[in-house]
């Protein structure tokens, strides 16, 4: 019953205000009795759905505004005012009405998402094409999509190439170009060409998928705001009951009491909290930025201070193999690195990737099959490779493994640093064999960001690295940095953020999600990027990056601030709006229906207000001109 009366709202609403149109109508030219039977029939119909609400409110001990809007309608009926009771029921159901089909827009950034999830998948068994719904693809399974379709799965492109629109993942609009080996990810549009792919993670596991529930979580969570309201009104409510009483004790004035009543709804000031929540969280889904909730966003808008972590963050993350030089002359060039790589097979890091990288880029044979190994944080790795004990990572490694470092090393050392590489030392049992020379090129849109975040009210910036002290000045310098801080450890990179904390600076930690984890999580806020939706960035992060912009950064920076603000211009409005009604009712210029009108018309004005964060854009556009000046100058 309850289901079906929500469900046939609009139609009630429409037959109920049929009725007061009618009632007024003929009440001009009938008798009375039909005019107030035609006003009391609706006063019924459009009070069922709140009646209802408002009982099932009461079950479970809540104060509801339903409550007050039954009292209110139960009162004018008594005191035979069918118009008003009429046009109050109407008014309330008709709101609720528009104030659910507004709040539907508020999610349309998780609409739009849900509605590109692929429903179906080819897939090839047993040397067969065929077509099956996209839950049943099986983890291994090899995928093909054509030009125009959506790719169902994450995976690996084994065969073909093409042009994938990937703005429902990054939130980019520009087509990605993928080729054999590339990553793909589910929701994902094949614009031109074609692709064979081994399906990776499916059904729930997929990188959309995730972000579908993330999204849906955090608008579902509330902000400290939202949850303050929520429990002013179960006291406020309560109290405006008895105030009405107290106006009808003083003034015995039951009209007015009523009035009272309706007029101190706090419907206003119930609702604009999470609907500029919502919308602001939607705004940022839309623009590839996953904010977990309505208390990160609080939290976000407040920061003043940004750490960045360097590889990946404020560089590309895609660093190359610039020089080698070998040391021990028993080796040859592409011996060594052969051997390095194979050691690096069982290191995560992004330098050990890119010394995997150059071994393949030179054809070189890599077995995987390696002794044993040792990932020590912030130094490298030891690992046991056909017999050779190998120790690969920074000089503090060598020195704490006693491995002699000689004058020549460490001025090599020093010259690649100051032209920006990362210098990476290999010795072989207990003996200096050689260098690798890696270098990583800032990100495009680095310094815009992080000007666009200065005006936004970011006090200072500041970069923490495990790099050298020359690589992290290069960088700082074209960055504009207010300070850098080489060389560290992540747990340096702990205590560092613990210090500004314990200064009173609210801090946002901008790492990669996997080597700055602790960091991030000691932070006020977490950031990750998100590279296409990691699990471990996901989890970790209090903001996702899903593609990998510091311009998605300085936006989310910016949709925090203007959130917030619109949750305040909404409390404000709420509130402005019950005390000039409460005067209007003292001094008799306010009545029932008018009251309720003018009650439901600041209900709307405050979800239209939230929903203008919908076309929110941080404005980095201006930027670009002073962008490219200073970096020029740099």
């Amino acid at each position: 019953m309850v289901a079906i009366i929500q469900k046939y709202k609009q139609l009630l609403t429409a037959i109920s205000f049929i009725f007061i149109a009618l009632g007024i109508f003929l009440g001009i030219f009938e008798e009375q009795i039909i005019k107030n039977s035609f006003l009391i029939f609706a006063t019924v119909i459009a009070g069922i759905p709140i009646f209802i609400k408002a009982y099932q409110a009461l079950r479970m001990k809540v104060f509801s505004i339903e409550l007050l809007v039954t009292i209110a309608i139960t009162g004018a009926l008594f005191i035979q005012e069918f118009i008003e009771s009429s046009v109050v029921a109407f008014l309330f159901l008709f709101g609720d009405y528009l104030e659910a089909r507004t709040l539907e827009r508020t999610r349309s950034s998780l609409r739009e998402l849900m509605d590109m999830a692929p429903q179906e998948a080819h897939v090839i068994r047993n040397g067969t094409t065929m077509k099956i719904p996209v839950e049943e693809v099986a983890v291994g399974e090899r995928v093909l999509v054509h030009s125009g379709g959506k790719i169902p799965v994450d995976g690996k492109i084994i065969t073909g190439s093409a042009s994938i629109n990937e703005a429902t993942v990054t939130g980019e609009s520009i087509p990605a170009a993928k080729k054999v080996n590339d990553d793909v990810f589910s929701g994902t549009i094949v614009d031109q060409g074609y692709i064979e792919m081994i399906a990776e993670k499916v059904g729930d596991d997929t990188t959309f998928a995730r972000i579908i529930e993330l999204v849906e979580e955090a608008q579902d969570s509330k902000s400290k705001t939202e949850k303050f309201l929520n429990k002013f009104s179960q006291i406020y409510t309560p109290a405006v009951v008895v105030l009405s009483a107290i106006v009808y004790i003083l003034l015995q004035d039951l009209h007015m009491a009523i009035t009272f009543l309706v007029i101190a709804c706090p419907g206003a000031l119930v609702i604009g909290a999470p609907v500029s929540n919502v919308t602001g969280i939607g705004n940022g889904a839309k623009h590839g930025v996953l904010i977990k909730g309505g208390e990160v966003m609080d939290r976000l808008s407040k920061v003043d201070t940004v750490v960045f972590d360097k590889t990946g963050t404020l560089t590309k993350g895609k660093p190359e193999v610039t020089a080698m030089k070998v040391w021990d002359p028993q080796f040859q060039e592409d011996e060594l690195l052969q051997i390095i790589a194979k050691a690096e097979l069982i290191s995560e890091h992004h330098l050990g990737k890119t010394i995997v990288k150059e071994a393949i880029s030179r054809n070189l044979l890599i077995n995987e099959h390696v002794g044993n190994g040792e990932i020590i944080k912030g130094k490298g790795i030891k690992v046991v490779v056909e017999g050779w004990e190998v120790s690969i990572g920074n000089e503090s490694l060598m020195r704490e493994e006693d491995i002699i470092l000689n004058e020549a090393m460490l001025l090599y050392k020093e010259g690649q640093e100051k032209k920006g590489n990362t210098v990476v030392f290999t010795a072989i049992n207990g003996k200096i064999a050689g260098t690798i020379s890696i270098a990583d090129q800032v990100r495009e849109d680095a310094y815009m960001a992080l000007q666009k975040m200065r005006n936004d009210g970011i006090k200072q910036m500041i970069m923490l690295t495990g790099d050298n002290r020359h690589t992290a000045a290069l960088v700082a310098r074209k960055l504009n940095l207010d300070s850098f801080h080489a060389e560290l450890l992540p747990e340096d990179k702990v205590n560092y953020i613990k210090q500004l904390k314990h200064a009173g600076h609210k801090v946002a930690m901008a790492g990669d999600g996997i080597n700055d984890a602790p960091a991030i999580a000691t932070a006020d806020i977490g950031l990750a990027m998100g590279d296409g939706g990691t699990d471990i960035s996901m989890e970790t992060a209090d903001v996702v990056l899903m593609a990998d912009k510091l311009t998605q950064f300085s936006h989310a920076y910016a949709l925090a601030k203007a959130t917030i603000r619109n949750m305040k211009q909404n409390t404000w409005i709420a509130i402005g709006t019950v005390f000039l009604l409460l005067l209007g009712v003292l001094n008799g210029s306010v009545h029932l229906a008018s009251g309720m009108f003018i009650h439901e018309a600041s209900v709307l004005l405050v979800i239209l207000n939230g929903m203008r964060l919908i076309r929110f854009k941080s404005g980095m556009s201006q930027l670009k001109k002073q962008a490219t000046k200073f970096q020029l100058q740099r």
